[in-house]
């Protein structure tokens, strides 16, 4: 059999569909950010990033470098093990304590990333609720379904955002079966919202845990930056927080906040977690410096989401057909994948523009978009010049515009 030929016949078939990624050689230029440094085979091309989840740019901040610096100073490169084996550092705790703070609970726990948060976390409570039911809204990241898979529980999707939906299927189910409603907070593709506070009502009525994914939120909203729930005032009421340390933090890592008997089943129980080496304590210097920083700070904030507004009315003026986002996020609908990518390749090689196309299966065939994150440091020149090259893009490729 030869192996090569089918997984050469798996990709042939992911180019044919336009599907295929190519990646970016990326060099962020530290201070200077949104500028960067794109190296191809026709040499180094400076550009303005427009789609980093480093919303605040907090990868770049000072503290945060300064941070980083002393702890490689203090304990080198590397965590030296797992947490359960010579990997916990004086850090780690320090950030789990002022992650549980943040989010107004009793106890956090630290992953490798918000990708492993969620599929630990997910699993090991459906393991340790038999008969479980997993409520899973219809656009729940990878991360979430994947972690619902691999637990033991019976999963049902309910419409997203839909509270009708979700209501019939919590009064369909037994009063004494336990059951999580499992939903993010920002959805990061389309900018739309969950109203927490209204599913948090539905899961009390019928006795249901709340579990909500706060990656595209945590930093970013909220008095401190502890996310939508703090902003709409029921974070006590949600009982599962998950949350990234690799966005508006601006480093790596991912966790989650609950309760002290939650958290301490997860990490007992969650082999993602157990055998798992530690994040390194530079990094986790960083995240805590962050998260420090921006509880108190609100700067950033303010100006990420002045600069959200400023182009989402750009945007609209000019007709481009922008998904009606309620967040920072500014999703711009281009439709059919070859198309989307040669938008975007477009922009990078004529305009200095760097915006990746978001193709299937992250979103459904036939809503190929770009996503724009402006940041803190998009000024109104970047946008002016992005306006334009939008223009000339949308006229090259024949793109309709909006009513």
């Amino acid at each position: 059999m030869n192996y090569d030929e089918i997984f050469q016949a798996v990709v042939a078939q992911v180019k044919a569909e336009g599907r295929y990624r190519i990646f970016v050689d990326l060099e962020r230029s530290k201070g200077s950010f949104p500028l960067a440094r794109v190296h191809g085979q026709s040499g180094v091309q400076d550009v303005v990033v427009w789609c980093s989840n480093d919303y605040l740019a907090m990868g770049q901040h000072p503290k945060v470098i300064a941070a980083m610096e002393e702890a490689l100073r203090r304990s080198g490169a590397g965590s030296g093990g797992t947490r359960n084996i010579s990997g916990t550092n004086p850090v780690h705790a320090a950030l789990e304590a002022e992650l549980a703070d943040l989010h107004g609970k009793s106890a956090a726990l630290l992953f490798t990333s918000g990708y492993i948060a969620n599929t630990a976390t997910l699993s090991a409570l459906t393991r340790a609720l038999p008969g479980a039911l997993v409520l899973s809204d219809a656009l729940n990241h990878a991360s979430m379904i994947e972690g619902m898979s691999r637990g033991e529980a019976e999963k049902r999707i309910w419409r997203h955002n839909d509270l009708t939906h979700l209501e019939a299927l919590l009064a369909a189910c037994p009063t004494d079966r336990p059951k999580i409603i499992a939903f993010e907070s920002v959805y990061s593709m389309d900018g739309d919202i969950a109203p927490v506070g209204a599913i948090c009502d539905l899961a009390k009525k019928y006795g249901a845990l709340t579990y909500v994914d706060e990656v595209h939120a945590v930093g970013l909203y909220g008095d401190r930056g502890g996310g939508i729930a703090e902003r709409d005032g029921v974070m006590d009421r949600v009982d599962v927080i998950e949350g990234t340390l690799a966005k508006a933090f601006g480093v790596m890592g991912g966790y989650i906040a609950a309760s002290t008997a939650l958290v301490d089943a997860v990490r007992c129980s969650a082999p993602e977690f157990i055998f798992t080496s530690a994040l390194s304590p530079v990094l986790v210097a960083g995240a805590l410096a962050s998260v420090r920083h921006l509880k108190n700070s609100h700067v950033e904030r303010d100006a990420l989401h002045a600069g959200a507004a400023t182009l989402k009315k750009m945007i609209a003026e000019r007709g481009f057909p922008m998904l009606p986002s309620q967040s920072h996020i500014v999703p711009v609908k281009v439709g059919a994948a070859v198309r989307c990518k040669a938008v975007a390749d477009y922009l990078l090689e004529d305009h200095d523009i760097y915006v990746q196309p978001i193709n299937y299966p992250t979103v459904p065939r036939g809503t190929e978009r770009l996503r724009f994150t402006p940041g803190p440091y998009h000024d109104g020149a970047m946008m002016g010049a992005l306006m334009l090259a939008l223009d000339a893009a949308w006229e090259r490729f024949g793109i309709e515009r909006a009513a």
